[in-house]
């Protein structure tokens, strides 16, 4: 395939078998590559090296309380919908040293840390996680206090993001207006097209870095039908979603006026404060400070780590946790994700990736919740969520499992 000059290319095709060398002129550029691998029976975001590496043929099958991989017999690259882990946890790092120091004869001298030595690129980042990394940038680097450990990161990050052209089971993007079409922010916009003999990337360039990637990669010109189908996989992404749906008409002041719903602890008797739905967010920020030291006095580090508000110890103060019962810590969560964070910054703080509902151990499916308060408050009978019966399950489809 013939390269021409991407300039005077928005819009390009890429064959399949070339996407090892969008790696390559990015890795020849100076980045770290960050994609999608395989691992623990999972779809993970971790360092990338060649197309090898990624998830070919694989598809996540994600329900409530239960993440499952099927293969196909297609050589799809990005046939998964999200990753398990969340980008966060490239930029917004969950352990990190802020900083240590050292005590000799002459005293304590301070050892600086340094951030990462290459800027990062993401690849495969979905619509729903680039919004997402679009709201972690008001928080972190908006105002008077920016994170200078997410901004140095993200400040260096080109991004790769892939529109979705299949719905995922869990995810109710469609509803919060994050996807499935990916929004402004990215670099480089890859469509996926599998037809019976051809196998193309149709790439958007939305960048001058995003260019000059793209220079390195062997391409032509989309053709039109190209760009249509792309369009019409996409669109039909968002027709094919799947139940879980979030009415956010006036879901400020629904929540804020259902502060004491028995709604919050008929959920809370299910709820196990485990954190795993914070863990997996890609937009929780919430961390705390540890200070440590040796015995001896010779050496003393502070650390900061990420943290949730389904802990006790997140509100602890003189007395006891703020928050001690589970009722509490459920509603402060949801409450804060759909309404007062609109007040904080902007928005919702949720982007419908529904990683919550897949990695609930039991269950607990928000989009329900937030439908049974709502229910509720206009008096009709709040539907029960019941936890199904496959709450905990992960499995491979297929006797060889990846990773």
């Amino acid at each position: 395939m013939a390269t021409r000059t991407i300039a005077a290319i928005r819009t390009a095709a890429v064959e399949a078998n070339d996407f090892d060398a969008l790696l390559g002129a990015l890795k020849h550029q100076g980045y770290q590559v960050k994609g999608p691998v395989l691992r623990d029976s999972a779809v993970v975001y971790d360092d990338l090296g060649s197309t090898d590496e990624m998830p070919i043929g694989w598809v996540d099958v994600p329900e409530p309380a239960r993440y499952r991989l099927t293969r196909r017999d297609e050589r799809s690259l990005f046939g998964y919908t999200v990753g398990a882990n969340p980008w966060k946890a490239i930029l917004h790092p969950p352990d990190v040293r802020l900083w240590s120091a050292v005590r000799d004869a002459g005293g304590f001298h301070l050892v600086t840390e340094s951030g990462p030595d290459a800027p990062l690129a993401l690849v495969g980042v979905r619509a729903c996680d680039l919004a997402a990394l679009n709201l972690l940038d008001r928080v972190l680097l908006g105002g008077s206090h920016a994170d200078p450990i997410y901004a140095a990161r993200r400040s260096r990050a080109l991004i790769v993001a892939v529109n979705c052209t299949r719905a995922g089971s869990t995810c109710f993007c469609a509803s919060m207006g994050t996807g499935p079409a990916v929004g402004p922010g990215a670099d480089l916009v890859i469509t996926e097209l599998l037809r019976s003999r051809e196998h193309r990337l149709i790439v958007s360039v939305e960048s001058e870095r995003g260019a000059e990637v793209m220079e390195a990669v062997p391409h032509e010109p989309a053709r039109d039908t190209d760009i249509v189908q792309a369009k019409t996989l996409v669109d039909r992404a968002k027709r094919e979603a799947g139940p879980h749906r979030v009415n956010m008409t006036g879901m400020r002041e629904l929540l804020l006026n259902s502060l004491e719903s028995p709604c919050w602890d008929d959920v809370a008797a299910r709820c196990l404060t485990c954190g795993n739905c914070t863990n997996v967010c890609p937009t929780c920020f919430c961390t705390s400070v540890h200070d440590t030291t040796d015995v001896h006095g010779a050496h003393a580090e502070r650390t900061r780590v990420a943290d949730s508000c389904f802990t006790m110890a997140y509100s602890y103060a003189t007395g006891g946790s703020v928050r001690y019962s589970p009722s509490a810590r459920c509603r402060q969560w949801l409450v804060h994700k759909f309404a007062t964070w609109v007040d904080q910054f902007g928005s919702p703080g949720c982007v419908g990736c529904g990683r919550c509902l897949t990695w609930c151990p039991v269950g607990i499916d928000v989009t329900q919740v937030l439908g049974r308060i709502r229910r509720s408050s206009q008096g009709r009978p709040a539907v029960e969520c019941d936890m199904p019966a496959n709450a905990g399950r992960k499995e491979v489809s297929d006797a060889n499992a990846p990773g």
